[in-house]
């Protein structure tokens, strides 16, 4: 059983865009949050809800976009956020097969 924040969007249908909805996450960590959360199982630790926004996003790439002034530690952060980007598959479209069951309580 999982826990979604009330305001989350509905997952979306398997190979559909992604949405937002945190199930994929909260259910389980993929490869690189399994390094970042240090578990196979259960919500991935990197995983950050948006109140502006009202979605999930992971946290290794919805951090502040490097300013200019940060020289290459700034590029090194762009480049490392690219590649979790590829890692995690960000916008290829939803890959939980979760079934979502709302709670009746």
């Amino acid at each position: 059983m999982i826990t979604i924040h009330a305001l989350a969007p509905p997952k979306p249908a398997y190979g559909s865009a992604c949405n937002g909805c945190g199930v994929c996450c909260l259910s389980e960590p993929c490869p690189v949050g399994m390094l970042v959360s240090r578990r196979t199982r259960g919500r991935c630790a990197a995983l950050r809800w948006h109140e502006a926004t009202a979605r999930y996003r992971c946290g290794l790439i919805a951090a502040q976009a490097p300013s200019a002034s940060n020289g290459s530690a700034g590029w090194l952060a762009s480049a490392a956020r690219a590649l979790v980007q590829r890692w995690i598959a960000a916008g290829q479209g939803c890959d939980s097969m979760v079934v979502i069951e709302r709670s009746r309580a």
